[in-house]
Parts: structure tokens; C-alpha cells; sequence
């Protein structure tokens, strides 16, 4: 027998080894697993702020500018890749007021068209003069799943935005975002104006 008859019977022998039963299923895919630990804070106070706040432990401050006026400094989650930006305004007058809330705003407006859905929460604490709205995101691939703003109504207003450095994959970073967003909103619970 030549070479090429071998070849036509042991091919369909070896197809028929290969095909197996057919019961082949596919493994779910795998998302990352975290362990969180307690949640614990620490007080930030330092006289080159005009309020104090209480912030997880194991955060750090990085200042991006500190002029009288104006304050941004990142709260940053190194074991994470987290960052939340953080600004403050001094304000003179209510048209301030407004024009800083119109501004938190026009920079949430630029995720709508990728959430999925936002959640405002209102916090109001009157015995501090905090007054503060939340904007949770939520959606696969939203970048910023946190934003909130808190003001006295009469002279500062404080910006925060949440950022994981990190492809969005929201489904399952979800423990993790669940996670700095309950840091978030004990942020400002504990937020005092000086």
C-alpha cells in the first residue's frame, strides 16, 4: 500500500479520536478577587485648608496647587490605583455659588454618555453648614463612578472626583468602587468648615 492509502485511512481515525463526546463547556470568565479590609480613618488637619475631614488610613495627600483662593490636592488609594480629585474654591458672592455648582455639573455631563445611570444623593448636615451632593455612575465603563460637591452656601465649595487607574471594567472592580464610595461619602460625614 503507497503512502497516500495510509494517509486516507488513518485521517478519518484520528478525526473521530479528536472529536471527543461533545461535552465540552466553557469556563465563566474569572473577574479579579480583593480582599477589603475594615474600613478605618484617619483626621486630615493641616492650617493650608480652610475645613478638616477624616480620610481612610493608607491614603495619601498629593497638593497640586495651594494659592489663597484655590486648592487642589489628590487623595490618592496607592494599594489600589485610586484617585479622587479634590478642589476647593473660596467664594466671594452667591453668583459663586452657582457658577461652581454649574461648572460640577458640565464636568459630570461628560460621562452621561457612557453611564448606564446616575444616583444623586443629597447630604445635608445643618449643625455643620455641609451641604453636599453625591453622583454615583454606574455603568461597564464608566471612568468616574463617584462625583459629589459640598459647600457652606456662603464662602467654599469642594469638588471631588473618583478615578480608578485602571481599564473600566466596572463589573467586576464593582467590590472595590462599592468600597472608596462608602470612604467617599464618610468623607464628608466628616467634613467641618473652619
Amino acid at each position: 500500500m503507497s503512502i497516500a492509502k495510509y494517509a486516507l485511512l488513518i485521517l478519518p481515525l484520528l478525526m473521530a479520536a479528536c472529536s471527543g463526546s461533545g461535552g465540552y463547556t466553557p469556563k465563566p470568565t474569572a473577574y479579579l478577587r480583593l480582599t477589603l479590609p475594615q474600613h478605618s480613618y484617619q483626621l486630615y488637619d493641616t492650617v493650608a485648608l480652610p475645613f478638616v475631614f477624616e480620610c481612610a488610613e493608607g491614603t495619601t495627600i498629593e497638593w497640586k496647587r495651594n494659592t489663597s483662593q484655590d486648592k487642589w490636592f489628590d487623595l490618592i488609594y496607592p494599594q489600589y490605583r485610586g484617585v479622587i480629585f479634590i478642589s476647593y474654591k473660596a467664594m466671594q458672592s452667591k453668583a459663586d455659588l452657582s457658577r461652581q455648582v454649574n461648572d460640577a455639573n458640565e464636568l459630570l455631563k461628560a460621562h452621561y454618555g457612557i453611564a448606564s445611570g446616575v444616583d444623586e444623593q443629597l447630604y445635608v448636615n445643618n449643625e455643620a453648614q455641609v451641604y453636599a451632593s453625591t453622583f454615583r455612575l454606574s455603568g461597564r465603563s464608566v471612568a468616574s463612578t463617584y462625583q459629589f460637591w459640598a459647600t457652606d452656601s456662603i464662602h467654599h465649595f469642594i469638588h471631588g472626583s473618583f478615578y480608578l487607574d485602571r481599564t473600566p471594567n466596572n463589573d467586576s472592580l464593582q467590590p472595590l468602587i462599592s468600597y472608596i464610595q462608602s470612604d467617599l461619602d464618610h468623607f464628608l460625614e466628616s467634613l467641618r468648615w473652619r
